[in-house]
């Protein structure tokens, strides 16, 4: 039986619809997103569904929005019988990796999702931070240049080979965006449209406040092997998470060291489970000889269960 690697997509991946073709045809899927809405006291699912896009970009729903959306469509695949051997998730993601690992409930996600994204959304008000896309530098190279540039700025994603994003105070980082466009072009350089500097050291007061949060919440051990962002390695322990998921809002996500890590136990196979398919993307970049597929809708689903499934 193919072994699979299941990916779970993080902020950015968020679109009005997400998940509504899928509560409609089956029950286990619309089940978490009313559970959600139980839990939260919030209509997250309309937000999802409907929209308005404005509202679903802002960072305190848009956290939530895709952990829900990624855990019904979860849920949708193990009614099928497709099951992963490994899981990982980009930044925010991470949260759904490790409801698939049953290191958290999906109650305590819940919780968590809530808090960090509530926390870094009041960071990136009073810190006023942005982030980057550069494309074609070398990572040493784009270091050398956040290290002359003044003021707070680092790499915050090593998303693939190629494909880097840094982080940090406005000024810095458009500063260390001039200096790169002189040395590979200006199309290869872009702002992102983000509410802050995510992954970077302007987000330790929410990483201190989400700390006493993370502390009330039961981490079990995993029981499917799970690939942490900050390492880009295999965790094993519940404490070692926990103090991952504090350091992971303000240090960088090793992406292209967690699809390498995940491939170097022979998972050739990967399957995205949320919306949108930017993680496919990057598996096919990093990892050439391997495939990859999403799930995020009907006919995306009918797709994989056609590949993958065992059971219906």
């Amino acid at each position: 039986m193919t072994q699979l690697a299941f990916i779970f997509p993080g902020q950015g991946s968020q679109q009005v619809g997400m998940g509504a073709e899928l509560a409609r045809a089956y029950p286990v899927a619309d089940t978490v997103f009313q559970a959600a809405d139980t839990a939260l006291g919030r209509a997250l699912r309309q937000l999802c569904f409907e929209g308005p896009e404005a509202d679903l970009k802002q960072t305190e729903n848009t956290q939530l929005a895709i952990l829900v959306c990624s855990v019904a469509t979860l849920r949708v695949l193990e009614t099928f019988g497709i099951v992963p051997n490994a899981v990982a998730g980009h930044s925010l993601g991470e949260y759904s990796a490790l409801v698939a690992a049953e290191v958290l409930d999906f109650s305590d996600a819940l919780r968590l999702v809530q808090a960090r994204a509530s926390y870094m959304a009041e960071a990136g008000d009073t810190q006023q931070g942005t982030m980057a896309a550069i494309l074609g530098m070398e990572a040493d190279q784009l270091q050398q240049l956040c290290d002359t540039a003044e003021g707070v700025v680092n790499i915050a994603n090593y998303n693939c080979p190629g494909q880097l994003v840094i982080s940090g105070e406005v000024a810095a980082v458009n500063s260390v965006v001039s200096l790169a466009k002189a040395e590979i072009g200006e199309r290869r350089c872009r702002l992102l449209p983000v509410s802050g500097a995510f992954h970077s050291p302007l987000m330790a007061p929410a990483q201190q406040k989400f700390g006493a949060v993370l502390d009330s919440i039961t981490l079990h051990p995993p029981k499917i092997d799970i690939a942490m962002n900050v390492t880009g390695a295999f965790a094993t322990d519940a404490d070692d998470i926990r103090h991952l998921l504090f350091q992971q809002i303000t240090e960088s996500v090793q992406w292209e060291k967690t699809l390498q890590a995940i491939e170097k136990t022979g998972i050739t196979h990967f399957i995205e489970v949320g919306p949108g398919k930017v993680l496919s993307g990057l598996v096919k970049r990093t990892l050439p000889e391997s495939s990859a597929m999403n799930v995020e809708d009907v006919k995306t689903l009918s797709v994989v269960t056609g590949e993958y499934g065992s059971s219906g």
